[in-house]
């Protein structure tokens, strides 16, 4: 039985042991990078909240030209995620795991003089984590988890040009990290006489393998932004955030065998000679064993991998038409062009490749802050965007659609010193048609997915 193919599917994943959360954005992105700017839809390149989140959202607001010299942020965001596939055919629904993952962020800002500030910050611009049930999700067998997270340092630096121009950069220092895990489905495996264990009567959707896929890279951008501020109730503001590409050379995938409990119906012969050499009753299970040992082809073995962070360029104005309203808008392109196709080299495989054939994406972003008193904020805002991926490459893997999103925001401070922000943020994606099979076209859609998620965010800054 020398003779074994391994149907093997491609998936991904990104971050340290703080994963953005399966609340993917278009593509893999992520934009809660900060609770005060997530309590108005992400609305701050004009005027980003006073908490040391410029770094992310426009570096060129790190100089402040007033206020506290030095300030220190960390918060986070839980995201709550709830989603499932439906199949078109039987009406079987596949769910989503239910979890609440912790999306970071750190800020560290200090203004050297009144036109000269640095700062460093900790995020995660790109991430997510999928998690399905393994023993029941139909998709399993293209991936039941795939996770991706880049967490970037950017040290950054911003200056004061004029009294209403300032400009901003940073260095985008980028840990990632990928992972995979799905199982691998006996029926579709080939036979040494010809055909596959199908033909032994082995029933599609029978698990005899669970493979996990992961690696770690690092890869280096940057990060620029412009402020103008011609009046006090008027700002514009842009920012541009560097493509990257991110090589795995050291990746590692392990296998592990799954019962079946099946036996060999009938007699399998030597295709040459026509002699038995596999009995009728022999256990499956001890015809597949040698692939997981010794120089079998499910055996633990190096492979690399590379992955693409799209550039993203985002611009807006933030305008107050009352002494106690600001009123923000934002534009964002994303090009998820870069990621057109996932290739992984295995040391005994060989190479996989996925076509994904992403699509340019835009976001438009409109958010509110209104003044309750001097020291506290209420805030909502509103955001939609289309879908970065093209129809046929919607899988359980980032089944990724158009969405539109409501959030809530309330900051205020506690003390000379002491500031905390909290967020509420309800996504709602549209249902997507998308697919848990392998052949990579629109006519193999089979059913329908479906995603939701809540989104509770708080930072706490203190100035010093």
């Amino acid at each position: 039985m020398r003779r074994f193919t391994v149907r093997f599917a491609i998936g991904l994943a990104t971050a340290a042991a703080v994963a953005p959360s399966s609340a993917w954005a278009q593509g893999y992105g992520v934009y809660e990078q900060g609770t005060c700017t997530m309590g108005r839809a992400g609305t701050a390149v004009a005027a980003p909240c006073a908490d040391g989140s410029a770094i992310f959202f426009n570096p060129a607001a790190v100089v402040t030209g007033d206020g506290p010299k030095t300030l220190l942020s960390v918060g986070g965001t839980g995201v709550a995620a709830r989603g499932s596939f439906t199949n078109d055919l039987t009406g079987r629904e596949s769910p989503l795991e239910k979890s609440v993952i912790p999306v970071p962020h750190a800020y560290f800002t200090h203004q050297l003089s009144p036109r000269l500030a640095a700062g460093i910050g900790l995020f995660a611009p790109y991430g997510l984590t999928i998690d399905w049930n393994p023993d029941q999700a139909e998709g399993r067998f293209l991936g039941y988890h795939s996770r991706v997270a880049a967490v970037y340092v950017q040290p950054t630096v911003a200056a004061k040009i004029t009294d209403a121009l300032s400009i901003g950069a940073g260095l985008d220092v980028n840990f990632a990290r990928v992972g995979l895990k799905q199982r691998i489905d006996l029926s579709s495996q080939a036979l040494p006489i010809g055909g596959t264990f199908a033909n032994l009567g082995v029933p599609a959707g029978t698990d005899f393998a669970a493979a996990e896929v992961k690696a770690r890279g690092t890869a280096f951008g940057y990060h620029v932004g412009v402020q103008f501020k011609p009046a006090e109730e008027l700002s514009v503001g842009a920012r541009y955030m560097s493509r990257q590409l991110v090589e795995f050379d050291d990746g590692e995938a392990t296998f592990t065998q799954i019962p079946t409990g099946r036996t060999v119906p009938v007699n399998i012969p030597n295709p040459a000679t026509g002699a038995t050499v596999v009995p009728a009753g022999t256990p499956i299970d001890n015809l597949v064993a040698s692939q997981f040992s010794g120089n079998g082809l499910l055996t633990t073995q190096g492979g690399s991998t590379y992955l693409r962070m799209p550039e993203q360029l985002v611009v807006g104005v933030s305008f107050m038409p009352l002494e106690k309203l600001r009123v923000l808008a934002d534009f964002q392109y994303t090009n998820w062009t870069v990621f057109d196709q996932l290739v992984l080299n295995f040391e005994k495989l060989g190479t996989r490749v996925q076509r994904e054939d992403y699509k340019k994406a835009y976001t438009y972003r409109l958010g509110g802050e209104y003044a309750l008193t001097e020291t506290s904020q209420l805030r909502a805002g509103f955001y939609t965007h289309g879908a970065a991926a093209p129809d046929q490459t919607v899988t359980p893997l980032l089944p990724e659609g158009p969405r539109t999103s409501w959030t809530l925001g309330y900051g205020t401070r506690l003390g000379q010193k002491v500031r905390v922000d909290l967020a509420y943020q309800y996504i709602d994606q549209a249902d997507r048609r998308g697919r848990t099979v392998p052949t990579e076209t629109v006519e193999a859609n089979n059913g329908l997915y479906n995603f939701r998620a809540h989104l509770f965010g708080a930072t706490f800054a203190y100035a010093f």
